[in-house]
């Protein structure tokens, strides 16, 4: 079904709003990941604003789909869409890493309702998905599970080994999405250790796969409606992101993993002291394509 241009337009609206504020708390945390959460801006705006079946007024309806955080260390980008959705109040996402929030670090499921999993050591979260979708199916439930990842946490062996359960099981109830931004915190993946051919090691596995650009509103969903008909195994959505998307001196830049704005000088990059404020501008203006508001 194709979205109506009303729709696109408040989606990337959306998007770009929500990339906004990741800097904006980022800044204030001092602390916390940023290329990550900028490329998935796009795909967590369009589960919550649009594919997930959920209730932000009602976190543990029973019958909701459930989001796996795999890749924890970008909750940033999913604490700013649960704000935006109205899950719990934005003036809180302002307490982002800091003591006693319920925002920390990596997702902590007790501490904030709509969090399914509490998430740290990369390579866990296909496992938990597998769980959770093979709980469904045993209790007779039609919700879906999604499980979102990073491409270098597919350097654990646990990953492969949930993809090889999830495979055997049947499990049409998941589907995965893989945030392949090519980039890790030592470097390029394909550096650090090649991955390549995702495509061809998922279908080795037995999984439906698509490949996508993470940035487009109408292929997401799209994949997402080819996934929920696939029924004789489980998919996985390979989705080719920019890390930093937005902001020009982030983008594809592995420096920009951990390294919140304003942190620290590093070679190459505007002052840390402008980092932010060319940020939000970029941001503001789409990268020029439109005046800022404060011009």
């Amino acid at each position: 079904m194709n979205l109506h241009e009303s729709k696109i337009r408040f989606l990337e609206e959306t998007a770009n709003k929500i990339r906004k504020t990741i800097i904006e708390v980022l800044v204030e945390a001092k602390s916390g990941h940023t290329a990550g959460p900028l490329g998935m801006a796009d795909i967590f705006t369009a589960f919550y604003f649009h594919i997930l079946n959920h209730d932000p007024k009602n976190p543990n309806w029973e019958d909701r789909d459930r989001l796996i955080l795999s890749n924890g260390h970008i909750c940033p980008v999913r604490y700013v869409t649960m704000a935006e959705a109205g899950y719990f109040p934005k003036k809180e996402l302002m307490t982002l890493r800091k003591i006693n929030s319920r925002l920390q670090g990596h997702p902590h499921r007790t501490a904030l309702p709509g969090v399914e999993t509490t998430s740290g050591p990369l390579g866990s979260g296909l496992g938990q998905a597998a769980g959770v979708a093979l709980a469904a199916k045993m209790d007779g439930k039609k919700y879906r599970t999604y499980c979102f990842m990073s491409d270098g946490e597919h350097d654990a062996g646990n990953t492969w080994e949930s993809a090889m359960f999830i495979a055997n099981n049947k499990l049409n109830n998941l589907t995965a999405v893989i945030d392949r931004n090519n980039i890790q915190i030592d470097g390029f993946t394909e550096n650090v250790m090649p991955l390549e051919s995702l495509r061809d090691k998922y279908e080795s596995f037995g999984w439906h796969v698509l490949e996508i650009d993470g940035h487009n509103m109408q292929a997401i969903v799209d994949a997402v409606n080819e996934a929920k008909a696939i029924y004789e195994k489980p998919t996985v959505i390979i989705a080719h992101t920019i890390p930093g998307k937005g902001v020009s001196f982030m983008e594809n830049d592995f420096k920009w993993h951990g390294t919140p704005p304003g942190a620290s000088d590093m070679p190459g990059e505007p002052p840390k002291a402008e980092q932010a404020k060319l940020a939000l501008k970029e941001l503001r203006t789409l990268g020029g394509k439109i005046k800022s508001e404060h011009e």
